[in-house]
């Protein structure tokens, strides 16, 4: 974080600094949450939780360094002495309102003479946010100095804590916006504006928590109203719930997709047998001229070449060229954890483990991506998890999921936990012999199962929501913890 004042950081977050403290204090180290993560010189916030309270682990805290406390009350050391604060009503909005003073500082001293600039990104969508905010971080990282969140640091505490990295130095920020119900991208957007803001897709994703389709659209839509007032928004031409928010735009809009009459496309997508695609990239460069340039993904699934157009189109207007993006492409990698991540086992075994997260959207191109890489030789296995927040949709969403995988000829599925049994029902009733299709009771079962089942040539893909925590079974098939 850039350095602020004890003073300073009461100021910004409407709280009170405890009569012991110093007002001009200054805290120049990192903002943290986890008092294990604390290095000297920084700001401990003290977030209550579900399972556990911040404020318990404040004196831990301080003495790993910590020089000031955001808390809630009023806390002390081991020896009763206490602690240095800035008492808030609220510590998650306290945190939210710190990281939107330093920003507006941050956009203030970008345009300063001689200041590289700022740019600042938000990338929102049912599918694709992580991977395409992975792939533009690494786009941009190459032009200059790149903040972006780690793993999916994308609600109302994770994109503070990435705002909170920021500094002088930083040239882009890109950040990953979630949304779960109405109003959340509002919030995030107030913290941080961005000067471009992508929107992915409208799925079926956290249906549970909106009430259906228009209201995801309505919410995603957020991220458009939320622009800065000169703000590109970019949208995914083959989305027609994305294209209706170009009207919402405050300023230029441009779209990337399959379509002809896209800005940004790809034509003659060919797809190997690793499962990574090659593409022409057709766009218009800095001067105007309209160009095509080849692009080799390394990520594996057809599905990462929407992701890699929406990271290129971003690319774009945040000033990079059209070559620059299309080396940037080919060189990038998936960063974050449990994402069509792909390990070949000493013993033959092929193991894609995309167990992070599920909806309908992207357990359907995870399934394409394992069909393709198994081929006609290799023997495809899909474990396959329970989606989560579907609402009403939940046994529909999950028995076509089921249909699918008889439709792909998946040689073998293993279907984990009674909250994803509608998976082997509707796979039942596409036609699928019993052994084909079959369900264990939870991760240790479907373990034990795999031990005795798998063999050399093999293809596993491993697919669920986190929250069904079918990821620790990506990480034993993997032999790897989560990076």
């Amino acid at each position: 974080m850039i350095a602020l004042t004890a003073a300073e950081i009461a100021a910004a977050t409407g709280g009170v600094l405890r009569p012991d403290v110093d007002p001009a204090l200054v805290v120049a180290g990192p903002v943290v949450v986890d008092s294990r993560e604390v290095e000297p010189g920084g700001l401990f916030v003290a977030l209550p939780g579900e399972h556990v309270d911040g404020h318990d682990y404040a004196a831990a805290a301080v003495a790993a360094g910590a020089v000031l406390v955001l808390a809630a009350r009023d806390v002390e050391g081991s020896d009763g002495t206490p602690l240095p604060v800035v008492l808030v009503p609220d510590v998650e909005r306290a945190l939210g309102d710190l990281a939107r003073e330093v920003l507006v500082r941050l956009r203030a001293a970008s345009l300063e003479p001689g200041s590289p600039g700022l740019r600042v990104v938000g990338i929102t969508g049912s599918v694709g946010k992580t991977t395409t905010k992975d792939l533009l971080a690494q786009l941009c990282g190459s032009a200059g100095p790149t903040i972006a969140p780690v793993r999916s640091f994308n609600n109302e505490i994770g994109l503070p804590l990435t705002v909170l990295k920021a500094d002088e130095s930083t040239r882009f920020l890109v950040l990953e916006m979630g949304a779960s119900g109405i109003g959340h991208l509002t919030y995030l957007t107030d913290i941080a504006p961005p000067d471009v803001a992508v929107v992915l897709v409208v799925g079926q994703a956290h249906l549970g928590g909106f009430g259906g389709i228009e209201a995801v659209a309505r919410a995603k839509s957020e991220i458009v109203q939320g622009l800065v007032p000169d703000g590109v928004a970019v949208l995914n031409a083959d989305d027609l719930r994305v294209m209706a928010m170009a009207e919402l735009a405050p300023g230029d809009v441009v779209t990337f997709g399959a379509s002809a009459g896209a800005d940004v496309r790809a034509r003659d997508v060919v797809v190997d047998r690793t499962g990574r695609a090659r593409f022409t990239l057709e766009a218009r460069d800095g001067d105007g001229a309209r160009r095509a340039v080849p692009v080799e993904l390394r990520l594996v699934g057809e599905h990462h070449v929407h992701n890699a157009l929406a990271a290129a189109t971003a690319g774009l207007a945040v000033g990079l060229t059209l070559d620059e993006v299309a080396a940037g492409l080919g060189a990038a990698d998936a960063l974050s954890p449990h994402r069509m991540h792909v390990v070949e086992r000493p013993d033959g075994v092929t193991v894609v483990d995309d167990s992070y997260n599920a909806n309908p959207d992207s357990m359907r191109a995870a399934l394409k991506a394992l069909a393709v890489l198994a081929g006609r030789d290799r023997r495809s296995i899909a474990v396959l998890g329970e989606m989560l927040e579907l609402g009403d949709e939940h046994r529909e969403a999950h028995d076509a999921i089921g249909r699918l995988v008889v439709r792909l000829n998946i040689g073998l599925t293993l279907v984990v936990g009674e909250g994803a049994r509608a998976i082997r029902d509707g796979a039942n009733h596409e036609g699928s012999w019993g052994d084909e299709v079959l369900l264990a009771d939870d991760v240790e079962a479907a373990a034990q199962f795999l031990e005795g089942e798998l063999r050399p040539g093999d293809v596993v893909l491993v697919k669920s929501s986190y929250g069904s925590g079918l990821w620790q079974l990506g990480d034993l098939l993997t032999g790897e913890v989560a990076r």
